[in-house]
């Protein structure tokens, strides 16, 4: 059964710093792209940070040069570290990777950023 698992969110001050980290588990065959996506409320699903099998790496612009994703493939894990944070950065953050021709998600983990 396909897992992933997300971890490191919380509450941080404006200009601060987050890491968050998924890991996934569970499938026979190898993960595909991955990515971090959040929902702030009122809003929609966005991708905040992707990123290919190959390293090829796609942001939001609300978050270029703040945010890095960091994959590593023998792990399956993807980090997220966040820098430079924002009141507006807070939302829900899901993680998600592609394995089978499937799509799975994690549970979400909370980021919230206090002004």
């Amino acid at each position: 059964q396909v897992q992933l698992v997300e971890s490191g969110g919380g509450l941080v001050q404006a200009g601060g710093s987050l890491r968050l980290s998924c890991a996934a588990s569970g499938s026979k065959f190898s993960f595909g792209a991955m990515g971090w996506y959040r929902r702030a409320p009122g809003k929609s699903r966005e991708l905040v940070a992707g990123i290919t099998r190959e390293g090829t790496t796609t942001y939001a612009d609300s978050v270029k040069g703040r945010f890095t994703a960091v994959r590593d493939i023998a792990k399956n894990t993807l980090d997220l570290q966040m820098n430079s944070l924002k009141p507006e950065d807070a939302a829900l953050y899901h993680c998600s990777a592609d394995t089978a021709g499937l799509i799975y998600w994690g549970r979400g983990i909370q980021v919230t950023v206090s002004s």
